[in-house]
């Protein structure tokens, strides 16, 4: 595995060896945060290149709020850096519109898409849960962030395995490593729009559902891939965040795409 900054100041993560597989991460996550526990599963077939946003990872803050064509054309300054041509992307959470958006500016470097607990744009719901969580970092209350995140984020059955005092625990541990880009990409969550994008999208597409999603409802994630003419859906019951909740099954179906595509 190697970290490095791209060409244009973000860093990258890039593991494996194979076809090209681009990553992009959740608001308030980052690489190692939101893939790290699928990472050697998607490298052991493809080159990897996931890229922290800015304020996630290595890459510093930015100055300016965030834009998802810069950040679209940052990920293939990241492959080119790596000397791919042409690539998948997977896109979890905030990450889905920026793929998406990377996919509509560069058509002919994309080879699949893969979306995960992810949208086209925030409605109502998730616009308030979003200015929730970003009122909560920019107020400097990360305690109550991490509560509040803990609430809005797992599924109800893998919240519920947990007792309140576990659950005030992991909200104290998880209060200390929230990035400092957060309020960016919360931000960008509430202003991000690529409904107008769906319908060009021509690549094999995987809409994972998340069912079981308290922040990104299953019926705005599926309102996404019904809009994308060559999109499958598979569903899988968790929260919205299935790398810590069920991992393998969710690497199965990325990699299981990939390999049919």
């Amino acid at each position: 595995m190697t970290t490095a900054p791209t060409l244009t100041g973000l860093s990258r993560t890039t593991r494996g060896s194979g076809p090209g597989l681009l990553l992009a991460h959740g608001a308030g996550g980052g690489i190692e945060a939101n893939y790290g526990p699928i990472l050697d599963g998607l490298a052991a077939q493809h080159t990897v290149v996931g890229v922290d946003f800015p304020g996630a990872g290595r890459t510093p803050q930015s100055r300016t709020p965030l834009d998802a064509d810069e950040l679209a054309d940052q990920m293939v300054a990241a492959a080119d850096a790596e000397g791919l041509d042409t690539f998948a992307v997977s896109g979890y959470s905030l990450g889905g519109p920026v793929a998406i958006r990377l996919a509509a500016r560069h058509p002919e470097r994309v080879t699949a898409l893969i979306l995960s607990a992810t949208f086209a744009h925030a409605d109502t719901r998730t616009d308030l849960a979003a200015s929730i969580w970003q009122q909560l970092y920019e107020s400097g209350q990360h305690t109550l962030l991490a509560g509040y995140l803990n609430l809005m984020a797992p599924g109800e059955g893998t919240l519920n395995a947990h007792t309140p005092a576990q659950v005030h625990h992991s909200a104290e541990q998880l209060a200390s490593a929230i990035p400092p880009g957060t309020g960016d990409h919360v931000d960008l969550v509430r202003r991000i729009d690529v409904r107008a994008d769906l319908a060009g999208i021509a690549v094999p597409t995987l809409a994972v559902i998340t069912t079981e999603d308290p922040l990104i409802s299953p019926a705005l994630q599926r309102h996404l891939a019904a809009r994308i003419s060559t999109a499958e859906v598979a569903e899988l019951p968790t929260g919205h965040l299935p790398f810590a909740e069920r991992p393998q099954e969710w690497l199965k179906l990325i990699t299981g795409f990939l390999a049919r595509h």
